[in-house]
This record gives structure tokens, C-alpha cells and sequence, in this order.
């Protein structure tokens, strides 16, 4: 088993260089971070606009693998992902926003898996019964929702029952009180309340999402020759089917739980936009109208490493799930 997470650990670490390389000449031949100095007034010199592109590394008259070499050089070696456009530290948000982010989609995405997978088993053991159907009827509605939808329902909900008690019960906007008086347990009751919302607008899909690929995946289970030997050698149908069943019905749902990381990401752009949640999601898009090419190849970077140890940790779940992985 260690040969084969090891592969794939190898596997992974060229993948989040690829996507990181070309993220990087993407944003560099798409974005033009010269436009950041145009219709000032007064104009800067043009030696000057020169000077502060080459010392952000973001001139487009320097050679674009050279450029690169720099900024990944200084990545590896260093630790250090450059400057914004307008001559900021990146280092100095990067912590603070991937630690917003990071709050909010681990702990949506594992919400999301452990009730879809749930809702899915559910479902499946009722096919074609009123729970059945009830789950069914929520996922494909919540699949058909955008994530941004339901984050501006989620919204547009908590002003409704704010308005109802006459006072803030749900917060909406930010991830925690500016300012606020507390102690420690008066912070974390705040930053929990400022949670609720932006997680449920990632979990309530990401439930609909699991359910229905783990319903199938038990469906084709419950109708194979191992559980109804299982069964023939003595086994009820509830302990055949949550001892052998659910166990082999997992295997496919550790990969999907990986790579669904990758769209989780994009939706959380937007919920961070909507919810006022200053994260990576924000930050990406704030830089690309800013025209950064160095925070765009940061926040790509931090999503391949997301995506990297997300997909490890399915490798493994997989590996403990299917012994043949072992052998």
C-alpha cells in the first residue's frame, strides 16, 4: 500500500506544477498589469512604470520563462510568492485568507460528503418509498441550483428571519464582528454564527451531489452476487449490507470525493463574494480585475495543493476500503 500512495503522491506533486506553470503563462498573456498605471493623472514616467513592473516581476517586456523562473524560483526556495501589482507583500494575506477559505470549505465539503453519503445509503435501502423520493426531489433541485443561487437565498432568508425576531440572528456578511468585546468562547460563538450561512450554501449542494452518486453505487451493490452469498451464509440483509455493502459501495465515492474539491473551490468564489468573506475565492477575483498575474498563479497554486492532499487522503481512504489496493 505504500508503493501505491506513493505513486500517486508523485503523481499529484507534477500535476499542481502544471497547473501552477500554466496558470502562470495564462494570466501573464491574458492580463495586462500595465493598465494599472494608464489614465493617471498626472501620467508616471514611463522609466518609472518600467522600474516598478520589473521589481514586481510582472514587465511584459521581460522574457515570460524568465519571469516565471523567478517567481516559482522564489516559491520553492524561498517561500515567497512575490508582490500584488500595486507593490504588496503577497506573503502578508496569503496566510489570513487561505485560513477563511479553508474554514469554510473543509467544513462544508465534510458536511456535504458525510450527509450525502448518508442521504444516499438512505435512499437507496427505500427505493422507490417516500423518503426515497423526498431525497431525490432535494437533489436534483439543489443540482440544478448554482451555488451563487443559493447562497443569495440563503441571504435573502436570514434578512427575512432577522426582520421577523427584530434583531440579527443569522449573520450574512463577513466572517466575524469587526471590533467585537468578547472573550474567547464570545469569538469563537460569533465566528460559528457568521459560519452557518456560508457553509450551508456549499453543503446543501454538495449533499444533493453525493447522495445521488451513492445512491447508484449501493443500488449496484445491493443487486450483486457477494451480498446475497453474504446473506446465504447466515448474514441478515441489514448486517450484509452495512458490513459488506456500504464498504465496497464507498470505494468509487473516496475518488469523487477528491476531485470534487476542484468545483468546490470555484463555487466558493462565489459564496465568498456574496457572504463578504475576505478568502481566496474573493481575492482571485478582485486580482484578476487588478490585473495581478502573481496572485492569480498564488491562488491557483494553493487550489492545486488543496486538490492535492484531498485526492491523497482519498487515495488512502481507498486503499483501507479495497484490499487489493493493499496487496
Amino acid at each position: 500500500m505504500g508503493r501505491f500512495l506513493l505513486k500517486r503522491l508523485a503523481n499529484y506533486v507534477v500535476l499542481v506544477v502544471v497547473a501552477t506553470t500554466l496558470a502562470y503563462i495564462v494570466a501573464s498573456l491574458a492580463l495586462n498589469p500595465r493598465s494599472t498605471y494608464e489614465g493617471r493623472n498626472p501620467p508616471p514616467p514611463a522609466a518609472v512604470v518600467e522600474q516598478q513592473l520589473t521589481a514586481y516581476g510582472v514587465n511584459d517586456k521581460d522574457p515570460l520563462l524568465g519571469r516565471y523562473a523567478d517567481w516559482i524560483g522564489g516559491v520553492v526556495l524561498h517561500g515567497d510568492f512575490g508582490q500584488t501589482v500595486r507593490g504588496q507583500d503577497i506573503n502578508d494575506q496569503l496566510g489570513s485568507r487561505a485560513l477563511v477559505s479553508l474554514r469554510l470549505l473543509v467544513l462544508g465539503s465534510i458536511i456535504g460528503a458525510v450527509v450525502g453519503v448518508l442521504a444516499g445509503v438512505v435512499s437507496a435501502i427505500k427505493k422507490y418509498k417516500v423518503t426515497d423520493r423526498a431525497i431525490t426531489a432535494y437533489s436534483f433541485f439543489f443540482i440544478a441550483t448554482p451555488v451563487f443561487f443559493t447562497a443569495v437565498l440563503l441571504k435573502f432568508g436570514a434578512l427575512s428571519v432577522n426582520d421577523a425576531v427584530g434583531s440579527t440572528v443569522l449573520y450574512y456578511t463577513g466572517y466575524e464582528t469587526p471590533n467585537l468585546q468578547a472573550g474567547f468562547w464570545g469569538h469563537v460563538a460569533d465566528q460559528v454564527g457568521h459560519l452557518i450561512l456560508p457553509t450551508l450554501s456549499i453543503a446543501l449542494g454538495q449533499i444533493a451531489y453525493f447522495s445521488r452518486y451513492q445512491r447508484n453505487a449501493m443500488l449496484d451493490v445491493m443487486n450483486s452476487d457477494f451480498l446475497r452469498t453474504a446473506e446465504a451464509k447466515g448474514l441478515t440483509r441489514r448486517k450484509a449490507l452495512y458490513k459488506h455493502g456500504l464498504r465496497t459501495a464507498l470505494i468509487p465515492m473516496a475518488t469523487l470525493l477528491a476531485y470534487s474539491f476542484g468545483t468546490l473551490a470555484v463555487g466558493a468564489t462565489f459564496t465568498e463574494k456574496i457572504f463578504g468573506w475576505h478568502g481566496m475565492g474573493e481575492w482571485l477575483v478582485d486580482s484578476i480585475t487588478s490585473q495581478d498575474i502573481n496572485v492569480v498563479a498564488t491562488v491557483t497554486l494553493f487550489t492545486a495543493v488543496f486538490i492535492l492532499i484531498s485526492g491523497f487522503l482519498a487515495d488512502v481512504i481507498y486503499a483501507v476500503l479495497d484490499p487489493r489496493v493493499r496487496v
